[in-house]
C-alpha cells in the first residue's frame, strides 16, 4: 500500500485527504515511477471543484494531478526505459501519489531539479502548442495575457527566441520579471486595450490568452480576426469566435523532450513558487485559489 491524494465529492480543497492505495501496476507500453515531485496545474483545482465536470468527468475515489517526476521503479511490457532511470511526464490516472504511471516518459536530465521537471510537462506543451497554432514566427507581434502566469512565462521565452516582438499583461509586481525576458510588460486591468495599443508601433498581429481574465472581445478587436486569438482559460471563447485549446491536448507529449532539453541548459526559466509536502496538497489547492502564487506550486511525496 502507498499514500495517495483522493477525493471523493467535489467541492473546496478540504475534499483532498490522504489515503491509503495499493500500488498502480504498469500495463503495456508504461512504466511505475516513484514520485520525487507532482505539478499543482490549474486544471486539477477545476476538476476538484466540478467547474470541469461535463469535460472530465470524475469516476470517484479520484487521484488528481496530471505531471510527475520520479525514478522508475518497474517497467511494464514494450517500454522502452529501464528500473532506476529519471524520467517525468504526463500521468495516467493522477499524480498526487507516492507512485503514479506515464506511457510516454521522457529521460530527466540530472541539471534538471525534480520541482522543475515536473512542473514542465503541461504549462510547457501548452505554451508550445498554442504558438504553433497561432503560427508565430519572427517578424510577428504578440500578445500574452497572462504573461506571468505559469504557461505565459514560458510562452513569452519561446516567442522571444523565435524572434517574435511581445507584449505581455501582467500585475504591477511582475512587470520587472516579464520585462526581464524580452518583453514589453503593461498592466492588466482597467484600460489594458489602450496601454497595448500604446505599446505596439506598427498594430498586433497575434493574441494568445493563458488568463481567462475576460480579455477576449478586446483582443479580437485589436486584430479585427477572432481567428488570430486563442485562449487557453476563458470558457466563453465560442462566444468570441475564438478558438479554445485545451490543456489536455498535447498529452502525448511531441514538445517535452525539446522543452527538457531548453530548461537543463538554462534557456528555458520554470518559475517554482513554493513546493509543498504530498499530505499539504488541500493548502496548495486553496493557495492557488486565491491567486497566492507567483509560479509554480509543487507536491513532494
Amino acid at each position: 500500500m502507498s499514500t495517495a491524494i483522493t477525493f471523493s465529492e467535489y467541492g473546496a480543497p478540504e475534499v483532498l485527504r490522504p489515503t491509503k492505495i495499493p500500488q498502480p501496476q504498469p500495463g503495456r507500453g508504461q512504466v511505475r515511477i516513484k514520485v520525487k515531485a507532482a505539478s499543482v496545474n490549474p486544471l486539477d483545482l477545476k476538476i476538484r471543484s466540478g467547474l470541469m465536470a461535463k469535460a472530465f468527468p470524475a469516476s470517484f475515489p479520484l487521484i488528481p494531478g496530471l505531471d510527475a517526476a520520479g525514478v522508475v521503479d518497474a517497467v511494464g511490457e514494450g517500454a522502452d526505459v529501464v528500473v532506476g532511470d529519471e524520467v517525468l511526464g504526463a500521468t495516467v490516472g493522477g499524480s498526487y501519489s507516492e507512485y503514479a504511471l506515464l506511457e510516454r516518459p521522457v529521460a530527466k536530465p540530472a541539471a534538471l531539479p525534480w520541482d522543475v521537471a515536473a512542473s514542465l510537462v503541461t504549462v510547457g506543451q501548452a505554451a508550445h502548442r498554442v504558438l504553433d497554432q497561432l503560427g508565430v514566427e519572427a517578424g510577428h507581434t504578440l500578445l500574452v495575457h497572462g504573461a506571468a502566469g505559469s504557461v505565459g512565462y514560458i510562452a513569452v521565452q519561446l516567442a522571444v527566441a523565435r524572434g517574435v516582438t511581445v507584449i505581455g499583461t501582467v500585475g504591477e509586481q511582475d512587470i520587472e520579471r516579464v520585462t526581464a525576458l524580452g518583453a514589453t510588460a503593461v498592466r492588466y486591468g482597467d484600460g489594458w486595450a489602450e496601454r497595448v495599443k500604446a505599446a505596439v508601433s506598427e498594430g498586433l498581429d497575434l493574441v494568445f490568452d493563458a488568463s481567462g481574465a475576460g480579455v477576449l472581445a478586446g483582443s479580437v478587436a485589436l486584430t479585427d480576426e477572432a481567428a488570430k486569438v486563442i485562449t487557453i482559460a476563458d470558457l466563453s471563447a465560442q462566444q468570441h469566435g475564438v478558438r479554445f485549446s485545451p490543456g489536455t491536448a498535447d498529452r502525448g507529449g511531441q514538445a517535452l523532450p525539446e522543452l527538457v532539453r531548453l530548461a537543463a541548459d538554462g534557456r528555458l526559466t520554470v518559475p517554482v513558487w513554493r513546493t509543498y509536502p504530498l499530505t499539504e496538497a488541500a493548502q496548495a489547492h486553496a493557495d492557488l485559489e486565491a491567486h497566492r502564487n507567483r509560479g509554480k506550486a509543487v507536491l513532494l511525496p
